[in-house]
């Protein structure tokens, strides 16, 4: 715990003897509908990504403190994850909608990245991790991100792709079954009832991935029951999920992705997809990357020097560079079989 502190003090030091301009690191020009309007993107089509969820698709909200130590997204930094590599293939940039200031809060940018780590589907700034040391208790629910969206922008519309991953954190927190079930349960309920928002407020090219496999995270496998119990809670929240859409009359109107089987299909066959180690070890040191979180992981702070791109995860639960870019390019396929882009 004392690696925490630590961080956290050469951190706030870095930015006050200056580094404050990286506080509008992430601000970016993300709001822009696409390149030059001219070229055709390689998806095909020019679409304008606004994002949704937590830490696996956040492109850079604690990015001015985590900055001052190499990092800034939970990934293999300074690697994309896999929403900027979506906004990239359709023609445009994605960057965050808000980012975290010295004061330890959040501050609008013009982004239309809000997806945040440490993010639920619905319940408020959780105390349970380091994130609330280092960063401070700011992260927005899911629901409060598209609340946050609309007060801004108004409405979505037919040029956008918006993306809407979230739920693992409810999973990770939930406890153990079968106390846990009726918290899942409510986190799924929940998100079909943001994803109807979404769509109810004009947006008609909408992603909705699944919780992945928690239980073969490095954390998962490294827990006492091998992840059993972090795995049939994200089953449940993928079939009450499913369920939930179902019954909101949505199904037919997203693009639902299957990351659960997806990873587990990657994880099974991790050679023949480019990587040397698969769920049983991380590429971000542990002895080196401070509080063993991706989000401060930099090149200095990896097992390897390719780590990145031979290693699955970057932590115990967040993709590498590699990872993303291949989840990217799943979604990327998913989405042209529904009939949009290429």
């Amino acid at each position: 715990m004392r690696a925490i502190h630590d961080t956290v003090h050469t951190v706030r030091i870095a930015i006050l003897t200056g580094m404050i301009s990286l506080l509008t690191a992430c601000g970016g020009n993300g709001g822009s509908s696409s390149g030059s309007g001219t070229a055709t993107p390689p998806g095909g089509v020019n679409l304008q990504v606004v994002s949704f969820g937590d830490s696996l698709s956040d492109v850079g909200t604690y990015a001015p403190i985590a900055s001052a130590v190499g990092g800034g997204r939970f990934t293999t930094n300074p690697g994309q994850v896999w929403t900027q590599d979506v906004a990239q293939y359709y023609g445009g940039t994605l960057s965050a909608a808000f980012t975290i200031d010295i004061t330890h809060k959040l501050s609008a940018q013009s982004g239309l990245g809000y997806a945040e780590g440490g993010a639920t589907v619905a319940t408020p700034a959780n105390l349970y991790d380091f994130l609330s040391d280092v960063i401070g208790n700011v992260e927005m629910p899911a629901n409060q991100q598209v609340s946050s969206y609309l007060t801004t922008h108004g409405s979505f519309n037919s040029g956008q792709l918006v993306l809407v991953w979230i739920g693992a954190n409810d999973v990770l927190r939930a406890g153990s079954l079968p106390g846990a079930a009726p918290t899942v349960q409510t986190a799924a309920s929940t998100l079909a009832q943001i994803v109807g928002q979404i769509v109810q407020n004009g947006a008609t090219h909408v992603v909705v991935v699944n919780v992945p496999n928690v239980g073969l995270s490095p954390k998962g496998i490294a827990s006492a029951d091998g992840g059993a119990n972090l795995t049939q809670l994200s089953q449940l929240f993928n079939e009450d999920l499913n369920a939930a859409l179902q019954a909101d009359g949505l199904q037919g109107k997203v693009i639902l992705i299957d990351s659960y089987t997806w990873v587990d299909q990657i994880i099974a066959n991790f050679q023949a997809n480019g990587f040397a180690v698969t769920n049983t070890s991380q590429a971000c040191d542990p002895t080196k990357t401070p509080d063993n979180t991706a989000l401060l992981c930099s090149p200095p702070t990896y097992v390897t020097s390719n780590a990145d791109q031979t290693y699955m995860f970057a932590d115990d639960l967040h993709p590498t560079t590699h990872l993303h870019a291949l989840f990217a390019q799943y979604v990327e396929q998913q989405i042209a079989l529904s009939g949009l882009g290429h």
